[in-house]
């Protein structure tokens, strides 16, 4: 029996989790869902290395997005045989990759999520309905009045009620199924005047997903896999703003767009201890085996580990034939039928440094995946549909060539921060990298409140932004931001019998709520920092 809630998260990603304990905090009861049997989303079953500013150790995140971090070095200290140099490091790393100050495995982080909703599923303020996703929603009158949810594993169809309905899917999909007025693509110029918007409105161009999987590598044994079906179709591809092949170390620069090679060397010597992660000044992402490295033999004593962990989310296995929303099945088959394809040339063909061809003492990981194959349980999905919010937030806000290096905009219902380039991988509309600098920004309230409807919120990538800002909006700690705000404004409006709408728009019910996001530890504005 699941119990009547107040608030019903729909969708188990980092959003998801955030607005869940976010509410349970404020003593709100909550049913979360989850598609996959794994809550954490781009974290845990898409298998994706946090995506973070350089300053994400000292400030620009909330305080519950930093205990998460903190736990995950906890638990790397606490239970691998790290090397005393690393586990005294304040600043752990427990993969040593160039991508995140954090590159950690997928279940070490679900390990922490779980503990820390835990407590509230405890004091029975929290039921995780996981393997559930949505199938319908029924709306009337500005409010969505029930969602219905059709369990993966029986079939069983459960229609929810609550109070508030907060969409933390990876797609936006209840936007879709209660009728919320939403964008879904690229934008026409005209529309906001984007400089890099495209001329006409394209709802199906749309950021290529990818299906990471991890690897290690055993010199002198043999893992290649079976030939996939696909295989002849990915060797002989090469997309026409390409330098080559896709499956080939050559690729573009997603900066400068210019053809630049990327190195492979499974397992190399260099100290761990060394690496430094900096997005601001160095990609990173040149050297493919450190770049996403999620656990790194060398930190550790030695012996305990055969092999780094290496996480494959790489512009080799970017998926942009099919938009993922609207053709979803054939683009996730298509997309796993890439990483599968680009593994088996890695075991087969691809260059060696040593003028050999094929690693195949690369092993696929299903233990770190927790699949049966070894690709992740989830796509990467870096684009949801957005909803038409009160605030739209803009290229004009955030782009460094149009605000300057200190500028961006100031919003009066700042509900958190956030900083990252504007990152557009290759879309379905045939558009190469869109990579620009950005300023370190502000997440208005008004993008989480809907034009018309009352009672759903976003929790996720599906706030009001742009095609182009989604590419700043989209990653880790900022989802969970919007989460946290989106649970935290879900419970306020229970607690006091107000909506959404009357809260962004009043000055004095917003600084009631933003002083309860001050005590949280929520941060609402910068300090004086520059943008990259």
């Amino acid at each position: 029996m699941i119990p009547e809630a107040d608030i019903l998260v729909v969708g188990g990603g980092l959003g998801g989790v955030a607005a869940a304990l976010a509410a349970c905090r404020a003593g709100r009861s909550v049913v979360l869902t989850e598609e996959t049997d794994w809550i954490g989303g781009q974290l845990t079953s898409q298998a994706v290395p946090p995506d973070e500013h350089p300053w994400v150790e000292q400030f620009g995140t909330t305080a519950s997005y930093r205990r998460l971090r903190e736990e995950i070095r906890r638990y790397y200290r606490h239970w691998y045989p790290l090397r005393a140099e690393a586990s005294a490091l304040i600043d752990l790393n427990p993969g040593a990759g160039r991508v995140s100050k954090l590159c950690h495995e997928p279940k070490v982080a679900l390990a922490v999520l779980e503990g820390m909703l835990a407590p509230h599923r405890a004091a029975g303020r929290l039921t995780v309905l996981t393997e559930h996703r949505p199938v319908s929603a029924e709306s009337d009158n500005d409010v969505v009045r029930s969602v219905t949810l059709e369990g993966l594993r029986d079939g069983t169809r459960r229609t929810l009620t609550a109070r508030y309905v907060l969409d933390a899917t990876e797609t936006g999909e209840l936007l879709h199924l209660a009728g919320v007025e939403h964008a879904n693509g690229a934008e026409a110029r005209a529309e906001f005047d984007e400089p890099h918007a495209p001329d006409e409105a394209q709802p199906l161009n749309q950021q290529g997903i990818t299906v990471c999987f991890a690897l290690s590598h055993h010199e002198g044994e043999d893992h290649t896999i079976d030939r996939p079906d696909d295989h002849a179709f990915w060797r002989g591809y090469r997309p026409a703003f390409w330098p080559g092949p896709l499956l080939g170390f050559d690729a573009p620069d997603p900066r400068t767009l210019e053809p630049a090679p990327r190195t492979f060397v499974p397992n190399p010597d260099l100290d761990p201890l060394g690496i430094s992660a900096d997005q601001s000044a160095d990609a990173g992402d040149k050297e493919l085996w450190g770049f996403r490295r999620i656990l790194a033999r060398k930190l550790h004593m030695p012996g305990a580990f055969e092999s780094d962990i290496t996480l494959v989310n790489w512009p080799l296995n970017d998926y942009w034939l099919k938009p993922y929303i609207g053709e979803e099945a054939e683009a996730l088959c298509g997309a796993r039928q890439l990483s599968l394809s680009l593994l088996y040339w890695l075991q087969t063909e691809a260059p060696r440094a040593d003028g050999g061809t094929g690693f195949p003492g690369l092993r696929i990981r299903p233990d770190v995946t927790g699949t049966a194959d070894g690709l992740a349980k989830a796509a990467y999905v870096r684009e949801s549909r957005r909803i038409k919010a009160v605030t739209t937030v803009t290229e004009h806000d955030v782009a460094i060539d149009l605000v300057g290096p200190y500028g961006g905009t100031r919003h009066r219902d700042s509900v958190g921060v956030g900083g990252y380039r504007i990152d557009l991988h290759p879309s379905t509309g045939g558009d190469n990298y869109i990579d620009i600098g950005s300023v370190p920004f502000e997440i208005p309230l008004g993008a989480l409140v809907p034009r018309r409807v009352r009672n759903l919120l976003p929790a996720g990538k599906n706030i009001g932004t742009t095609h182009i800002t989604n590419g700043c909006y989209r990653l880790h700690p900022v989802e969970w931001n919007v989460g946290e705000v989106a649970g935290a404004l879900a419970a306020h409006c229970v607690a006091e019998d107000v909506e959404p709408h009357q809260v962004q728009a009043e000055d004095k019910r917003f600084e009631e709520f933003a002083r309860l996001l001050d005590r949280a530890g929520v941060q609402r504005h910068w300090p004086d920092v520059r943008g990259y």
